[in-house]
């Protein structure tokens, strides 16, 4: 975000509306080809292709100072375990200086949390024996930044359990995590890359793929017959975004997915190249159980333009083949059907046709899809205007999101609407009882007219709502193997 379009007066108006002028992992494979890179389909509406890997960049360099975001893991005995830029030992003196600010703030029973300058903000996470921090140069809140943190141990979790990990650290305070975390800096990079540009995570929910509900109730009930004991969900993905979901009846509401947890299997697939063949490979869910693996079976089943992938996840390690027997059962019936036809043919310009007057892009979260979907929190976004093809573009805009949801859920005074006019754009950011949203104008909409138009974009929402969200489907497969046996 530019520092000229965020000057101007604020002003506080009636009804808080604000207007603003101006273990066991790396994964187990089997029969995988992973010498091409994958193809990079788009994820939500920003392309979604992790960025280069920075691992060997020169720490004393300028270009390794501007960055606009650092993150880095370490130990709470300060070994390095982690960092997005550079190599860890390379950064062991700024990482000692890291540990000595949490150990003098510990020192007086107390938790450090952040530090601010006028330039930078630094963030701190503590989470059992791990440390997290980062430096940040974006304009995003300290909440905001903590999240990601959170993330980044979530991802973490997801290859070694948080069981694991206080276990490893509880027998030896010193012991370089990297041994078991070597190969897999490409999964936290990539996820560090996603969240910068996709707001899924922001708005801690799901994107479905836009689909006639007759289309997605065929794929549902083909991934419904395709069973077999202790496998616990089914997951159909296109272009990154969710088709649909099967979930074992039997297994607890309290222990549901949550929007999270497929956030980091995503990031699992998406840093996961390959094109052809088969992944079978331990994942642990943080939020649904931290302490215990799920085995998920990965297979793309349309090679070689690989947009269309199959996620299956059991409870028994052992179920390889009888996962891959569903995997061809679902592909035997998509062929016979012509199932995946529909999917094929989804346009990602089926936004074009809305109607409504200078309207860019938006974001949209209906606050009450916990009741009519099953408790699988969505969001629509359409692809992005061609003002913001470029990577660039793309996340100076996201930021501009960010900064309007920072300060529309603020802890201290929560509004329901904020009106943003800039130099590029005229921005709005309202929330209701029943939605979300999070809109981008052309320049010089007034506050009345944006609102009229999103009140048209809310009526065509309503008329399309079958197509743009998904439901969370059930099946019963009897058996179920640990983790999930013992908490049923």
């Amino acid at each position: 975000m530019h520092r000229s379009e965020n000057r101007g007066s604020w002003e506080f108006q009636p009804e808080d509306i604000l207007i603003e002028d101006s273990g066991e992992f790396p994964s187990y494979l089997a029969q995988a080809d992973l010498n091409g890179q994958k193809k990079n389909p788009s994820a939500g509406c920003v392309e979604d292709v992790p960025g280069p890997s920075y691992r060997n960049e020169d720490v004393m360099s300028e270009s390794w100072r501007q960055h606009r975001k650092h993150v880095f893991v370490l130990s709470d005995a300060g070994k390095p375990i982690y960092s997005r830029y550079g190599n860890e030992e390379a950064l062991s003196s700024t990482i000692g200086v890291m540990m000595a600010l949490v150990s003098f703030v510990q020192a007086g029973d107390n938790t450090i949390q952040s530090i601010f300058s006028d330039e930078r903000a630094v963030v701190f996470l503590q989470k059992g024996p791990l440390v997290f921090v980062s430096v940040s140069a974006t304009r995003q809140s300290e909440q905001q930044l903590r999240s990601e943190l959170l993330h980044v141990y979530h991802q973490i979790v997801s290859m070694l359990t948080q069981a694991s990990i206080n276990r490893i650290f509880e027998h030896r305070k010193n012991y370089d995590l990297r041994r078991l975390l070597f190969g897999s800096e490409k999964i936290l990079d990539s996820l560090l890359d996603v969240m910068d540009s996709d707001p899924s995570f922001m708005l801690s929910a799901v994107q479905c793929l836009s689909l006639p509900s007759s289309s997605r109730d065929v794929l549902s009930h083909i991934l419904q017959k395709a069973i077999t004991p202790n496998l616990v969900f089914s997951f159909l993905i296109a272009n990154n975004r969710l088709v649909s979901i099967i979930q074992e009846k039997t297994v607890l509401e309290d222990a549901r997915l949550k929007p999270s947890d497929l956030h980091l299997l995503f990031n699992l697939i998406r840093a996961s190249a390959f094109q052809a063949g088969e992944i079978w490979t331990p994942i642990c869910l943080p939020l649904f159980n931290h302490d215990c693996y799920f085995y998920a079976y990965v297979a793309y089943l349309d090679p070689p333009e690989c947009t269309v992938c199959l996620v299956l996840l059991s409870t028994d390690k052992d179920a390889f083949y009888a996962v891959a027997e569903c995997k061809r059962k679902i592909e035997e019936a998509f062929t016979s059907q012509n199932a995946l036809q529909c999917v094929a043919n989804t346009q990602r310009s089926c936004f074009d046709d809305i109607g409504v007057a200078n309207l860019r892009h938006f974001l949209y979260k209906p606050s009450n899809m916990l009741d009519h979907h099953r408790q699988l929190p969505q969001f629509i976004c359409p692809e992005m205007d061609v003002t913001y093809r470029t990577q660039d573009e793309r996340i100076r805009l996201l930021d501009l999101y960010r900064n309007m949801h920072n300060r529309i859920h603020s802890t201290s005074r929560p509004l329901k609407l904020i009106y943003h006019s800039a130099e590029r754009e005229t921005l709005l950011a309202w929330v209701t009882s029943k939605f979300e949203m999070y809109a981008c104008f052309t320049p010089l909409v007034t506050k009345k007219s944006a609102i009229n138009e999103l009140t048209k974009l809310l009526r065509w929402i309503k008329k399309e709502e079958d197509c743009l969200f998904g439901t969370l489907e059930r099946f019963h497969t009897l058996h179920l193997t640990p983790p999930l046996a013992n908490t049923l």
